[in-house]
């Protein structure tokens, strides 16, 4: 059970109101990847894609990042140290449906464990090879639709807003 768990069982209604409160997450490091081309200036989707990542800060330090092709992201990844592994979610249409709440419950678990790095990814054009999709901790589908890659990244930004907010009990997250 996580800290802000237990201070809302031992203290019904309790929100996370103060910058200490709401720095729980900050020592884990969450970046947004995605496989494919940078995206440029007058790309609308990057735009909120980064207010999202903004607001995400104040509960985490976030980043994204672009790789060419999902070997410099897998290269990547082999690249990152830390006291733990960097936990992957790749995004997948073959994955795991989560509800919002559901999101944040893994969230929250991988910060229980001491997770200091996630990173969520959106794959290639053609999906994820056999070989990432094995070294992923989650595959995430965002629901049967198919999305643009820019888009994905958009709500998987959103999505990331809302469960740090479900874990910090901000009201952002109403349930419906």
């Amino acid at each position: 059970m996580g800290f802000t768990s237990c201070f809302k069982d031992m203290f019904p209604g309790w929100v996370a109101t103060t910058p200490v409160q709401r720095s729980i997450l900050l020592p884990m490091q969450v970046t947004l990847a995605h496989v494919g081309a940078r995206a440029g200036k007058k790309d609308e989707f990057d735009a909120l894609t980064a207010v999202y990542l903004e607001r995400c800060s104040a509960f985490a330090r976030c980043n994204a990042e672009a790789f060419r092709t999902e070997q410099a992201l897998l290269d990547w990844l082999g690249k990152q140290r830390g006291r733990t592994p960097a936990a992957v979610l790749l995004l997948d249409s073959r994955g795991k449906q989560l509800s919002s709440e559901g999101f944040a419950g893994w969230l929250g678990t991988r910060r229980d464990q001491g997770a200091q790095h996630i990173v969520f990814a959106i794959g290639p054009a053609d999906g994820w090879s056999d070989g990432a999709r094995k070294q992923a901790d989650l595959l995430l589908s965002l629901g049967p639709l198919t999305l643009a890659r820019a888009l994905a990244r958009l709500v998987m930004a959103e999505q990331l807003y809302r469960a740090f907010t479900i874990l910090t009990g901000h009201p952002y997250h109403t349930g419906h």
